[in-house]
């Protein structure tokens, strides 16, 4: 058993999240999360809100609350529809905890004792208008290294470049379209270059592995070839204040939001380690001190650059692993990120995800409707893993229909139904025959085929094999046809094809439970079992451990109950009652008709929202 770091990109607290956002972090972690819990290592799944940064400050302005009012508001609605989702965390919490504060600020120290945050004078952008700050991503223009027009302030998405606001070719704000003013201001800056060497030699290490994906080792690689300094602070009041002398009082000087937001993979683990109880505040160490350990950074792929360069840089220069050598701060060397597993993106319908143009499906309104296990199948089986995907409702009707109803739902349904009504129990296996055992071999082969796909984060290979194993349950019920098997003379071959296939489901429903967990449960009833078969999140309120004034939703859960990844011999015996459906048939073309008005007219009655 390994300790194994599931570290989740953190959603940032502007509004609901959108399937898209899901496709890239949420489903793809809970899936892999889950199968190591299977296979026996000692997982640590942690993220959270990401609740600072100008966007917040202008997102309350506009709403006509506070900044705190308006990530209180979409923390709990973000961790509600992630609960919903049955993502597996063992701490699903915020940044604007007190813990997280003195984190932050903890390696923010150390770094800069190091000497790897410098001080420098730089070009801020200020509205002419308001005379507030403009942060680098609300300022847009043409790239000057390959002439993107939409480049932002701080990093073109079309090159991938590094970029300052006042390099940018007809630069405009982004809320109201002015040019903005450059002011010289100072600022603390991550020094990039004296760590790149480091940096260099982590990433040749990753690439010799082979197990990142090829467009993202290939990315991070090119970020070394023009590194510079980075800077870590902003021209903002909302955030973790600078925590130096002469500057921590400062009320408009705060921490960029991207050094704190990646911080918080471990704040998290110290939060989840802190609240087990006295004598247990150091058990996130064994995730982030062994060298031993492993940690798998899930997130899209507009936020490799945070994951493979300035984190890893990050934690590089809290070591004093840079060309300036250093000590390390009382959290000792941090272990650097084993793989930064980096999604595609999710458009919709042909376009791009808009939440201003309402082009956008929420979480929280397509569970509502249609629960979550179509719409993590839809990802798992279709998502962007490795190449941008597209969503359609033709394609997800189609999907939920043909292969989760008619495909493993139908499976599982006639096996009960027929057990129930022959025998009303699980019976017991007789004689053998050939294509008895050819079923049981290839699924229990399926176990480390399966498995070796989700290892390596290959989840529609994964799946592809496991609905490739239920078309072999469903062409050996066709062969045996056991609802001819008729009269005394032939109970006991009836018995053992049904408790072959009983068997059968019972190991197929193992197998797709990391992706369908809520239908896993649901299986496991069918069958006769008893409890939950696959341990699901639960939504806590919890004090801040650092000021008992505040409290705040986290997500958590009990996941030692976790079934281990192998075959279970099912139990003759047990009582098995006629089945109801395990998955919805949806009709074509009302959903299909529905759900495109929606996107047509977002007016649209949506009964998520009507209450």
């Amino acid at each position: 058993m390994s300790h194994v770091l599931s570290a989740v990109a953190w959603p940032y607290t502007n509004g609901p999240r959108h399937i898209g956002h899901v496709a890239g972090f949420g489903v793809p972690s809970d899936v892999f999360s889950r199968y190591m819990r299977m296979a026996g290592h000692d997982v640590l799944m942690v993220s959270g809100t990401d609740e600072h940064g100008t966007p917040i400050l202008v997102l309350a302005e506009e709403e006509g609350v506070t900044p705190q009012q308006l990530v209180d508001k979409y923390n709990a609605v973000i961790a509600q529809d992630l609960t919903d989702l049955g993502l597996s965390y063992d701490l699903f919490t915020r940044t604007t905890t007190r813990n997280h504060y003195a984190v932050v600020q903890e390696l923010f120290r150390q770094v800069h004792a190091n000497g790897y945050m410098i001080e420098q004078t730089t070009k801020g952008a200020i509205s002419p208008s308001t005379g507030r700050t403009l942060p680098d991503r609300y300022i847009e223009g043409t790239c000057p290294i390959c002439s993107f027009p939409e480049a932002r302030g701080d990093q073109c998405d079309n090159c991938g470049n590094q970029l300052d606001a006042d390099e940018l070719i007809n630069p405009r704000s982004k809320i109201n379209g002015e040019t903005p003013e450059f002011i010289e201001t100072q600022h603390f800056f991550l020094d990039l270059p004296a760590l790149a060497d480091a940096l260099g030699e982590w990433l040749d290490g990753r690439e010799a592995s082979g197990t990142w994906r090829p467009n993202v080792i290939k990315f991070s690689k090119n970020l070394l070839k023009d590194v510079r300094p980075r800077a870590m602070t902003r021209d903002i009041d909302w955030g973790i204040p600078i925590p130096l002398e002469g500057w921590e009082d400062n009320p408009t000087k705060r921490l960029y939001v991207w050094f704190d937001a990646v911080v918080g993979y471990l704040s998290a683990s110290i939060e989840w380690a802190r609240r087990l109880g006295p004598g247990q505040e150091d058990r996130w160490r064994e995730w982030w001190n062994d060298p031993g350990a492993v940690s798998y950074y899930f997130q899209g792929k507009d936020n490799i650059t945070f994951h493979s360069q300035i984190w890893p840089a990050e934690l590089l220069g809290y070591a004093g692993k840079g060309d300036k050598g250093g000590e390390p701060g009382t959290y000792g060397v941090l272990n650097l990120p084993t793989e930064v597993v980096a999604s595609e993106f999710m458009t919709l319908e042909g376009k791009q995800f808009s939440t201003s143009r309402k082009h956008v499906i929420y979480v929280q309104d397509i569970v509502a409707r249609y629960g979550p296990d179509p719409i993590r199948y839809f990802i798992c089986a279709a998502g962007p893993e490795n190449q941008d995907a597209d969503f359609s409702w033709a394609e997800f009707v189609q999907r939920n229909n043909s292969e989760l109803v008619a495909g493993w739902g139908n499976l599982v349904n006639r096996t009960a139904a027929m057990i129930a009504k022959s025998f009303g129990e699980i019976p017991r296996s007789y004689a053998v025959e050939p294509v008895d055992e050819e079923l049981l071999a290839t699924v229990r082969g399926a176990f480390a085929t399966v498995g070796a796909s989700l290892e390596r984060h290959r989840q529609k290979a994964a799946l592809a094999e496991v609905m490739r194993v239920v078309g072999e349950a469903n062409a050996y019920v066709s062969r045996t046809e056991p609802f001819k098997l008729k009269g005394d003379h032939q109970r006991e071959r009836l018995a053992t094809v049904l408790h072959t296939l009983v068997q059968a489901v019972s190991d197929i429903n193992t197998l797709i439970s990391p992706f369908l967990p809520h239908a896993a449960n649901r299986v496991h009833a069918v069958l006769g079992g008893e409890g939950e078969f696959m341990p699901m999140p639960r939504l806590d309120m919890v004090s801040d451990l650092d000021d008992d004034a505040r409290a705040y939703p986290v997500i958590t859960g009990e996941y030692s109950g976790t079934p281990r990844w192998e075959s279970r011999p099912v139990v003759p015996g047990t009582p098995i009652a006629k089945p109801t459906g395990v998955f919805t048939k949806l009709d074509p073309d009302q959903v299909v008709e529905d759900e495109r008005a929606r996107l047509a007219d977002p007016a649209t009655p949506d009964p998520a929202h009507s209450a």
